[in-house]
């Protein structure tokens, strides 16, 4: 019998396509699979044995005192298409700030016209947009645990909140579902636009994990360098 599950070490598993990505490496050794990469850089799984299953674990993050600081620029992007006509919210990543502005998250104040209207670069930074889970948004714990190594790393990140999520405003009658693609879509579009030289990523977490699939599924126009879908959170 194996006791080591008892002192909360956890078995990592990991699935992927029979035929996976092989990227080449800047040290110019041979190419590897994104799948052994990612089995390489992952640390063992060690929990702390007294939150022994999911539920606890979830519960633990709720009353443990913690705070990831993320601070973040707000933009309103009015909605092209006038099938879904509205507005929605994406939160750009920024360094600190003091500040705060009423009606939004913590650490989260809008973007001037005057600043917005500058926010575009020549830089080939790597980018990272984020998709919450249901009825989530920028100030979810989890996806500021993702943000935060990101961002002082020296990538570039932003967050689109599904419309009347993170304290947005409902401007229609169009909300959001799992094949909610059109707000990603205009912002991906946006992005490549005002920032034509950084490689665009994507992470999703549980319904954004979804929408983030019908994206790459039904939709062309929309190019990223890679995807990564977390449907467990």
């Amino acid at each position: 019998m194996d006791l080591s599950s008892f002192l909360g070490h956890a078995k990592t598993n990991f699935h992927h396509h029979s035929t996976p990505v092989s990227l080449t490496l800047k040290d110019g050794g041979p190419p590897q699979s994104l799948s052994d990469i990612c089995k390489a850089v992952t640390p063992p799984c060690h929990l702390n044995p007294l939150l022994f299953n999911g539920h606890l674990q979830t519960f633990w993050t709720a009353v443990k005192s913690q705070d990831i600081l993320v601070y973040y620029k707000r933009h309103l992007f009015s909605a092209e298409d006038p099938a879904y006509r509205g507005t929605f919210a994406v939160d750009f990543v920024v360094p600190p700030y003091n500040g705060a502005e009423e009606g939004l998250p913590p650490r989260t104040t809008s973007y001037s016209a005057e600043d917005f209207a500058d926010i575009g670069s020549e830089d080939s930074k790597p980018m990272l947009i984020t998709l919450h889970g249901l009825s989530g948004g920028s100030h979810e714990i989890y996806l500021r645990h993702v943000l935060e190594p990101i961002f002082n790393a020296g990538w570039e990140a932003c967050v689109i909140n599904s419309r009347g999520c993170a304290m947005s405003k409902i401007t229609s009658s169009v909300l959001y579902n799992a094949r909610a693609t059109w707000d990603m879509r205009q912002t991906v579009k946006w992005l490549r636009q005002k920032f034509p030289n950084r490689p665009l990523f994507a992470i999703g977490f549980s319904l954004g994990a979804n929408i983030l699939t019908n994206v790459r599924t039904i939709v062309d126009e929309v190019e990223m360098e890679y995807i990564v879908i977390d449907t467990r959170i």
